[in-house]
């Protein structure tokens, strides 16, 4: 099982993430109309996977924000945040964020995501949520790149994430 840190204290996951080669693990998250989105919703395009624990909280939405600004010169892309709020959070964030290039996904009916995708946190007070990582896919849904963040407090590698999509 992988491990990061929330404010240098030990955190720990419930696996790993995705190998880099491999298929991604397909998953069922809800978007902000309250849909399953699964990834045949994003068939043919390159895939980049925000990974956060919350956008109520400063990293997550600078993430958001940047990763956002990045994605209006990559049309042949799409970039999916992925947390544990609901759909009605993400939709308020989003919308007073001014977000068009990223695509809000919650787990709000299931953390089957944050298990297959090994960032379910097990232990520490943010323990049923995700920790910070990013995945990126080509157009088959091979993961092309990933990155679990050490300190969850910190942001991703905007530029390595961007280079491999």
């Amino acid at each position: 099982m992988a491990q990061t840190a929330l404010q240098g204290n030990p955190v720990t996951l419930s696996g790993e993430l995705p190998a880099v080669g491999s298929v991604a693990p397909d998953f069922q998250l809800v978007d902000k109309d309250l849909a399953d989105r699964s990834l045949a919703d994003f068939a043919g395009k390159k895939k980049l996977l925000n990974i956060v624990p919350s956008l109520d909280t400063p990293v997550c939405a600078t993430s958001t924000k940047k990763f956002n600004a990045a994605m209006a010169a990559k049309p042949e892309a799409v970039a999916l945040v992925v947390s544990a709020d609901l759909p009605f959070a993400m939709g308020r964030f989003c919308g007073a964020e001014g977000i068009e290039n990223v695509i809000g996904l919650s787990m709000m009916r299931s953390r089957h995501f944050a298990k297959d995708y090994g960032v379910l946190i097990e232990d520490s007070p943010l323990a049923g949520i995700t920790a910070r990582a990013v995945v990126v896919l080509d157009a088959d849904n091979r993961v092309v790149y990933t990155q679990l963040v050490p300190e969850i407090t910190e942001e991703p590698d905007y530029e390595a994430a961007l280079a491999a999509l």
